[in-house]
């Protein structure tokens, strides 16, 4: 596409939205494995490892991303031979879908926030920092980093909002982080300690210092899984 722009609609008449993305000739997209719900006949899909980059390099990044984040190792290319194609999309939990356009903003991404990238975009599996890592959530040892000009969609769990920073800092639970401004700083950890984290029940936080945005679920996964465990436990006694 000239303007390194996504053609894409989000169908907003429904509670959980699927995405519909046209591909001209020729024209490609990354989306998440298993993300798709149906594309015309001229739209092919095509396994590739989660990585960007040649080499070991490319290797390295989408064994660790999967390994430390649960994430798959593939992710799926989708092109078109034609100028009609047409490829649905729908995100893994029920939420929202959100566009952000990069050129001078790049971002990186949380677990699980990752639906499509166009292919005028890139992304590479950035190492982190072995603390950050620990903490999980956030890619393990890599993390999702976009790159160029071109459309990221995400999705999360529950609705989006979106924090801008001006030379500001802030705490968010880190299971509520869907994406961040690349720029910004970001330090994973314990809200107050060990102890002090078991008694107030807020874990695993993620402090962000600097100029940017951050997009933040208002539904939290794990917090959602223990409820679910909790009664499916209750119910087999």
């Amino acid at each position: 596409m000239p303007d390194n722009r996504m053609n894409y609609s989000i169908d907003s008449n429904m509670q959980f939205p699927l995405v519909e993305i046209a591909l001209e000739a020729g024209e490609f997209a990354y989306i998440q494995r298993g993300s798709m719900v149906y594309h015309t006949p001229s739209v092919t899909l095509n396994t590739k490892v989660n990585g960007r980059g040649s080499g070991l390099g490319k290797l390295v990044g989408a064994i660790g991303r999967s390994v430390t984040s649960g994430e798959s190792f593939f992710i799926t290319q989708a092109v078109s031979n034609a100028s009609d194609g047409k490829l649905a999309l729908a995100p893994s939990m029920p939420g929202q879908v959100i566009a952000l356009e990069l050129g001078e903003k790049q971002y990186r991404l949380n677990d699980g926030a990752f639906l499509a990238l166009d292919g005028s975009a890139q992304y590479q599996m950035k190492a982190q920092s072995v603390g950050r890592a620990l903490f999980g959530g956030q890619g393990g040892l890599f993390v999702m980093t976009t790159e160029g000009q071109g459309t990221l969609l995400a999705n999360s769990f529950g609705s989006i909002k979106k924090i801008e920073l001006q030379n500001q800092e802030i705490t968010i639970d880190n299971a509520h982080v869907v994406a961040w401004s690349r720029d910004l700083n970001y330090d994973i950890h314990l809200e107050n300690g060990f102890m002090q984290s078991i008694g107030t029940g807020e874990g695993i936080v993620n402090t962000f210092r600097g100029t940017g945005e951050i997009y933040v679920q208002s539904l939290n996964l794990q917090q959602f899984a223990g409820v679910l465990q909790s009664f499916f436990t209750n119910t087999n006694r």
